[in-house]
């Protein structure tokens, strides 16, 4: 709805204004009411009408794919004597993006930082309880035990990158 309403709003700002439409503006009677120069309307060419527009749909549609339609790298997580390990890099987000791990079962997660973005100074897994803080070039390991299944969200400390938990019966990855 929000796309729609900036698309809606780029191509009016986009179309030619007629003369009785610019004596009529908002600006138009703020400018002779207040006894300076009248509004003057600036043509710019089509061609860069065009450019602008489609600047703004290609901004507009990277941002989209960015948080919503990149691919999520899956890991099931290792096991080794009822301990699940899972190794995440931390650099321009986690990878990989998606844990699988078993429920009742503890899972350490070890977060190897190398961006130094602030954003990322912090891990929050709030379903659990955990907020950590990440150093730059070293490895912060968390750990819990899941109890339920389901899927658990962790993020940076502004919630601008993000990756799931996802938390299984048994250990195949579907």
């Amino acid at each position: 709805m929000k796309l729609a309403a900036i698309l809606v709003g780029t191509i009016i700002a986009i179309l030619p204004m007629s003369e009785s439409e610019m004596q009529h503006s908002p600006t138009n009677r703020l400018h002779s009411v207040s006894g300076s120069a009248s509004f003057r309307k600036i043509e710019q060419p089509l061609p860069i009408k065009v450019g602008v527009l489609l600047g703004g749909l290609t901004l507009i549609g990277a941002e989209l794919w960015w948080f919503l339609g990149r691919k999520q790298q899956q890991q099931q997580a290792t096991q080794s004597n009822g301990v699940q390990e899972v190794l995440i890099t931390v650099d321009g987000g986690y990878r990989p993006d998606r844990i699988v791990v078993v429920v009742n079962e503890l899972v350490k997660l070890s977060f190897h930082r190398l961006d130094r973005n602030s954003c990322l100074d912090e891990v929050l897994i709030p379903d659990f309880g955990i907020s950590a803080r990440l150093p730059v070039g070293q490895t912060t390991t968390v750990e819990f035990t899941p109890t339920k299944v389901g899927e658990y969200a962790f993020t940076c400390g502004m919630r601008m990158f993000r990756g799931i938990i996802e938390v299984k019966i048994d250990s195949f990855i579907s």
